[in-house]
């Protein structure tokens, strides 16, 4: 029998839908997998195989085939663990043909049958309302992150058993009781989230003196100025860079959703969080590489300058980088955006950030001589 769920996957901070077709007849035994598929995604046929074993139902022995389309673009993470096996579920009849249908799927499958977080729920949520897709079935953990999207139904899950019973469900209601919709959030969102009442934002009155300094950094965050502080040390050059974030503007509702989507992508998303709703703050040691301060790795990954964005890139003793990672920033100050052009595909990431940074007095006079 033939079955195809859908689910999405990641191009730098957007993305695009993955159709997982599952078909299962008669032959030898086998659980084979095709569709340009990174290691992860292997391993899927051993946690969806397990998983569903310990949730109390069989896999007949009978010859599995699982294809992620497009079969010519990458597939890299564990998200696909949840729609291959919600199309085996289709496929064996444990659920009604086409419960799947306008609905999308993604979590990862413990061997218990828990369903846990991935990585990039944000975009790959916003990917299929733009496409209009009617529901969303996301991990409970990543749930508050995908009801940032209006337009779509968004449904945490916990474990198979849950979506098992969901997916049976004759009626709405039923279904509601199961797994009860997300909140959408409010447009009043980032207005009932103060900058200046979160106690971990550190406050700019607690600088005493410095006047000069002061009112150099506050006409540079009013105007999203780049700033350099010079001075002998303990002046309190650090002190005053790392709470410039308190004192900038509010994040808007797009701009707090560009800056969740990269948070989403690199995998620091916080658990039942919405929306980052502070600027960021980013201080890299001087020690930081080329590719991890601009982005890289075999398949692209976010860097600093990107997880910077929106906010405030601070680099402490400057002249200590390496000449390579400040050349390098070249490019995402002049376009706010850096390109990356890797083996595992070609992303472009935006880094529309304020650059901070500190030197020392004795520092500067050796750079003159």
């Amino acid at each position: 029998m033939y079955s195809a769920i859908c689910s999405g996957a990641l191009q730098g901070i957007s993305a695009y839908l993955v159709l997982v077709e599952v078909d299962i007849a008669q032959g030898l035994p086998a659980f084979s997998m095709v569709g340009s598929l990174g290691c992860e995604v292997r391993e899927s046929r051993e946690r969806v195989c397990v998983a569903l074993k310990n949730a109390g139902l069989e896999l007949p022995p009978k010859h599995i085939t699982v294809n992620l389309a497009p079969a010519d673009r990458r597939k890299e993470g564990t998200a696909y663990d949840l729609p291959i096996a919600v199309g085996v579920l289709e496929g064996l009849a444990y659920i009604p043909e086409g419960a799947g249908a306008d609905r999308l799927f993604l979590g990862e499958l413990g061997l218990n049958g828990e369903v846990k977080r991935v990585k990039g729920v944000l975009p790959i949520v916003r990917e299929a309302a733009a496409r209009g897709i009617r529901e969303c079935i996301v991990p409970a953990g990543n749930a508050s992150e995908g009801a940032a999207v209006s337009g779509v139904i968004v449904r945490g899950v916990g474990d198979v058993g849950q979506l098992l019973s969901f997916l049976q469900a004759a009626s709405g209601e039923e279904q509601e009781k199961i797994l009860p919709r997300q909140d959408v959030v409010s447009k009043d969102f980032l207005a009932e989230s103060p900058q200046s009442g979160d106690q971990t934002v550190p406050d700019f009155g607690e600088v005493a003196g410095q006047e000069t300094a002061r009112r150099a950094a506050e006409i540079a965050a009013a105007g999203f100025h780049n700033l350099l502080l010079v001075g002998p040390p303990g002046a309190g050059k650090s002190m005053i860079a790392r709470r410039i974030p308190g004192i900038m503007p509010v994040l808007t509702l797009p701009e707090s959703q560009e800056v969740t989507s990269i948070a989403s992508v690199a995998g620091l998303m916080e658990e039942g969080k919405m929306l980052v709703t502070r600027r960021p703050f980013c201080s890299p040691h001087h020690t930081i590489t080329q590719a991890a301060l601009v982005g890289g790795s075999h398949v692209p990954r976010p860097g600093v300058v990107s997880l910077a964005h929106r906010g405030v890139l601070f680099l402490d003793e400057l002249p200590e980088f390496k000449r390579e990672a400040l050349d390098s920033l070249r490019q995402p100050l002049e376009e706010h955006q850096v390109h990356i052009a890797r083996v595992g595909g070609n992303v472009t990431y935006p880094s529309d950030f304020m650059l901070v940074c500190a030197m020392n007095i004795a520092t500067t006079k050796l750079i003159q001589y």
